[in-house]
C-alpha cells in the first residue's frame, strides 16, 4: 500500500509551508506537529521501508500521467538512474502490467549519462533504462530521450543544446525524478555547480567516481567524465521527487534538507524550489532532527526508547558520564521536562544506566544447545560482522549452520583465477593426473581472461573457479571458529547468477531455497544481515529472501537476531544486545577474516572505506566498547550489536 503523506507532493500550493510531514518510525505513520519539521526546507517523508518509498513514488508518477491524458496532453518524465530508482520502476512496470498503467502518451527525458559511452556497452545508462524500465512497458522509442555519450568531444556542446532544445519543445518535464549521491550531487551536479547550470559535459567528483566503482569491476574503469541536465533545467520541472535510502546517504539527507544553500551541495539548491519532495526511508532520515533529537524542536512523549537516546546523546555532547550527568547538563540542552517526567536527574540516570547494562550479553548469557542458522549474504559477512558471537555459539554448544547465500564469486580478481589454474596446471604436470582436462581448461580460463574488458561477464568455468575460491575460503573461516565444512551451506541462490553486478530481483526459486533450508533444519535463532550500507545491495535483497521465506515456513518462528555487515554497527541505543570480546577473540575474529585471502588487501568492493575489512572490524568493536566506558558502563576491549526483531 501507498505510504499517506500530508501535503500532497502534486500540489504546487503545498510547497515549503506544508509541514506536518509524516514519518513511519514503526507499524504505523507518525504525524509531526508543524514546528516539528521547522527546520527542513525541503518537504521530506520519511517511510518505513524501501518499498515503501517504490510505491509511494510510482503512484505520484501514475497519477501525473493520468492527470496528463486526462486532459489531453502528454506527460513528460525526467528520469534516473541508479540503485534505487530500481523499485520504482518495477513498481511502475507492476502498474502497466496489472492496473493498465499506459505508457504511449508519455516522453521522458534522463538526466545523465557517462563520457564516453556508447548505448549498447554494459554500464550504459541507454542499456540501463531499456533493461529496467522501457522494454516492460508500453512508450514508444521515438519518445524516450537520453543524453548520448557516444558523439564525438567536438559535438558534445551542439547535443546539449539540442537536448534543451528538445526538453521545450516537449513543453517542459512535468515530474522529475533525483538520486542524491553522497557530495549532494543530483544527477551528475557535482560540487561547485552553479543554480544556473544547462545540460552540459561535466568532470566526475572523485567521490562519485569512488560509488560507482563497484558497477565497473574498479575505480580505475569509470569514467572520468559524464554529460548532464545542469540544475536550472532540473529546477524548472513543475514537480521534483528527489529519493534517498540506507544509512549512508543519512548526512547528506540532513545537509539538503536543513542545510544552507551551498554550491558545494547541489541538492540544496532544491530548498527554492515550489514542488519537491524529499522521500527517503528510515535509515537515509535518521540524522534528520525531528528523528534524531526531536526534544531540540518539540514537545516529545518521554517513551523507554526516546530517553535512553536522549540521555546516550547528552553524554556524548558534555562528555559527562551517565550517572554524572546534572540538572543544568539536562536544562542547558533542552530536556528539563524529562527530569521533571522522571523525578530528578538521578532517577533519569540510574533507569538509562541500567538499561544499557541489560544489554550486555557475555558468554555465560547467551544462548545454548539452540539450533541456529547464520545467513550470511556473501562468503566473509559471517566472521567479518559476527565472528565473536559465533565462535561463542560454538563454545555455548549450539547446533550451528552457516548459510551462504550467495558466491560472492564477482567479487575475485582475475588474477586470483589465474594463479589458482596456473597452480592446477602444475599441480597436474608433476602429479601425471588428469594433465590433459587440466591444459584444456588453463587454456580456455586464460585465453578469456587475455581478451577481456571491464565488465564482461565470465565464461561459466571462471564464475566457478571464483565460487569454489570464495566456498574454500568460507570453509577455512569458520575452522578458525570451531566449526567444519559441514557446519557450511553454499545456497548460491539464482537472483545472483547474473554474472554482472546488477542482479535480478528475488524470484520464488530464491525463497524456495531459504524456505527448505528453514524447514530442514527448523532452527530456533537466525543471524540475518540487518544492514543497508553494502554498495551492491545485496544484502538487502538477502533480507527479503529470508523474510519472505519466514512467511511460508511449517514450524514455529524462529527468533531473528540482525547483524551489520562491514560498513556500520548498530547504535548502542538501538541494539538489543551488546556482545562483549576479549583481546584474544577479537584476534581470533580477525584471524578468521584473514582466511578469505580473495577479499584482503584490496577488496574487489570495499565501498568508501580505504581500509581493509579486518581494520574496519578492529575499530568498529573496539569503539562500540570504548563508548560504553565513556558512558561510564563496565570497558571491555571489544564489542559486537545485535538487534532483535
Amino acid at each position: 500500500m501507498t505510504v499517506p503523506v500530508s501535503g500532497a507532493p502534486g500540489d504546487v500550493g503545498a510547497g515549503h509551508e506544508a509541514r506536518d510531514r509524516m514519518a513511519t518510525r514503526g507499524p504505523s505513520p507518525v504525524r509531526h506537529a508543524p514546528h516539528a519539521t521547522s527546520l527542513e526546507r525541503i518537504r521530506t517523508i520519511v517511510v518505513n521501508e524501501h518499498e515503501d518509498l517504490a510505491r509511494a513514488v510510482a503512484s505520484r508518477i501514475a497519477a501525473v500521467i493520468r492527470e496528463r491524458n486526462a486532459a489531453g496532453k502528454t506527460a513528460v518524465l525526467g528520469l534516473a538512474t541508479g540503485s534505487t530508482p530500481i523499485g520504482v520502476y518495477r513498481e511502475l512496470i507492476r502498474m502497466h502490467r496489472e492496473e493498465g498503467l499506459s505508457f504511449a502518451n508519455v516522453e521522458t527525458f534522463n538526466l545523465d549519462e557517462y563520457y564516453p559511452m556508447a548505448p549498447d556497452t554494459i554500464h550504459s545508462y541507454h542499456r540501463f533504462m531499456w533493461e529496467n524500465l522501457f522494454s516492460f512497458v508500453d512508450v514508444r522509442a521515438e519518445r524516450v530521450h537520453i543524453p548520448k555519450g557516444d558523439v564525438p568531444r567536438n559535438q558534445v556542446d551542439a547535443m546539449c543544446a539540442e537536448y534543451e532544445a528538445q526538453i521545450r519543445r516537449a513543453g517542459g518535464i512535468d515530474f522529475q525524478i533525483l538520486g542524491v549521491g553522497k557530495t549532494g550531487h543530483i544527477g551528475f551536479n557535482e560540487p561547485g555547480s552553479g543554480i544556473d547550470s544547462r545540460t552540459r559535459l561535466v568532470h566526475l567528483d572523485a567521490v562519485t567516481r569512488r560509488d560507482a566503482a563497484a558497477d565497473f569491476f574498479g575505480e580505475e574503469f569509470v569514467p572520468k567524465e559524464a554529460v548532464t541536465m545542469g540544475v536550472a533545467t532540473i529546477m524548472e520541472a513543475r514537480e521534483i521527487a528527489i529519493l534517498a535510502t540506507g544509512e549512508h546517504k543519512a548526512a547528506i539527507v540532513r545537509r539538503s534538507v536543513e542545510g544552507e544553500i551551498s554550491l558545494s551541495v547541489a541538492a540544496t539548491f532544491l530548498q527554492r524550489h515550489p514542488n519537491t519532495t524529499f522521500y527517503v526511508d528510515k535509515a537515509a532520515g535518521a540524522a534528520l532532527t525531528r528523528i534524531a533529537t526531536p526534544w531540540l524542536i518539540d514537545e516529545v512523549d518521554w517513551t523507554p526508547d526516546l530517553m535512553l537516546r536522549a540521555v546516550v546523546w547528552l553524554s556524548q555532547q558534555t562528555g559527562v558520564a551517565i550517572l554524572k550527568l546534572t540538572q543544568t547538563d539536562y536544562a542547558e540542552h533542552g530536556m528539563s521536562s524529562l527530569v521533571a517526567a522522571r523525578g530528578g536527574p538521578g532517577a533519569v540516570n540510574g533507569e538509562v544506566f541500567n538499561a544499557l547494562g541489560a544489554k550486555i550479553r557475555g558468554k555465560s548469557k547467551l544462548p545454548r544447545g539452540r539450533r541456529t542458522i547464520c545467513f550470511s549474504p556473501h562468503p566473509d559477512d559471517d566472521v567479518i560482522s559476527m565472528g565473536g558471537i559465533l565462535r561463542k555459539f560454538v563454545q555455548n554448544d549450539n547446533e550451528m549452520l552457516v548459510a551462504y547465500m550467495t558466491s560472492g564469486n564477482i567479487a575475485v580478481f582475475d588474477h586470483d583465477v589465474r594463479r589458482y589454474v596456473d597452480f592446477l596446471r602444475r599441480l597436474a604436470t608433476e602429479s601425471g593426473i588428469g594433465d590433459r582436462m587440466v591444459n584444456a581448461l588453463a587454456d580456455r580460463v586464460n585465453a578469456f581472461l587475455t581478451s577481456k574488458e571491464a565488465g564482461d561477464v565470465d565464461i561459466p568455468e571462471i564464475q566457478d573457479i571464483k565460487r569454489i575460491i570464495r566456498e574454500s575460503e568460507a570453509v577455512a573461516g569458520i575452522e578458525v571458529m570451531g566449526l567444519t565444512k559441514e557446519n557450511a551451506r553454499f545456497l548460491n541462490l539464482p537472483f545472483y547468477q547474473t554474472g554482472k553486478v546488477k542482479k535480478d530481483p528475488i524470484g520464488p526459486a530464491d525463497v524456495a531455497i531459504v524456505r527448505d533450508l528453514l524447514n530442514e533444519f527448523q532452527p530456533e535463532i537466525i543471524f540475518v544481515a540487518g544492514d543497508l550500507s553494502d554498495p551492491h545491495g545485496t544484502h538487502r535483497m538477502c533480507k527479503e529472501a529470508i523474510d519472505l521465506a519466514l512467511r511460508e515456513i511449517t514450524f514455529a518462528r524462529p527468533e531473528v537476531w540482525l547483524y551489520r555487515g562491514a560498513w556500520q554497527e548498530w547504535d548502542v541505543t538501538d541494539a538489543t544486545w551488546l556482545v562483549p570480546m576479549s583481546q584474544d577473540e577479537l584476534r581470533l575474529k580477525i584471524q578468521a577474516i584473514f582466511k578469505h585471502q580473495s577479499q584482503k588487501d584490496s577488496a574487489p568492493f570495499p565501498g568508501q572505506d580505504d581500509r581493509e575489512f579486518w581494520q574496519r572490524v578492529d575499530a568498529r568493536n573496539k569503539d562500540t566498547a570504548a563508548l560504553l566506558d565513556r558512558l561510564g558502563l563496565a570497558e571491555y576491549f571489544a564489542m559486537e550489536a545485535y538487534v532483535v526483531e
